[in-house]
């Protein structure tokens, strides 16, 4: 985070500050906290679903290897499905983006907990709720994704 870049907290709150000055009922730290309570709450659901995944592709690759171990041939399948080695490659892709989006999660919120969650890590300034809303664990906001080529 670049000097003079300020936390999830301290963004909320100027939006708060903003929406009371159009005559919107908004207290400043109220509002602040229940914006890092909703993104902490979305935050753990995607973490509980992403755990899910990564746990139960880890048990049906574990099952594919228990049925390679009896096959002298890699592409011993089925005649009518797929063959072990697709599988294994689909399942192998779907178990790494699954851990991978763990990994994004739980960095989203050590930042979440360290105040700097919705802070773009290139420019410091606020990432706008709309792609925090699409993408919850985003680093950057979109100019500077958009620069970096993310």
């Amino acid at each position: 985070m670049q000097a003079g870049s300020r936390g999830f907290s301290a963004c909320m709150c100027d939006l708060g500050m903003q929406l009371s000055s159009r005559g919107l009922d908004v207290g400043t730290s109220a509002y602040s906290e229940r914006m890092t309570q909703d993104a902490r709450t979305r935050l753990e659901l995607l973490r509980t679903q992403a755990a899910e995944r990564v746990e139960t592709t880890a048990a049906t690759l574990a099952e594919l290897m228990h049925d390679r171990e009896g096959s002298n041939d890699d592409d011993e399948h089925d005649p009518e499905g797929v063959t072990l080695s697709s599988e294994w490659s689909r399942l192998t892709g779907l178990a790494e983006a699954a851990a991978s989006e763990l990994r994004q999660v739980d960095d989203a919120l050590a930042r979440l907990d360290a105040d700097t969650y919705g802070v773009c890590a290139n420019c410091g300034r606020p990432i706008p709720g709309a792609r925090l809303e699409v993408r919850p664990f985003a680093t950057h906001c979109v100019a500077c994704a958009e620069k970096l080529g993310l």
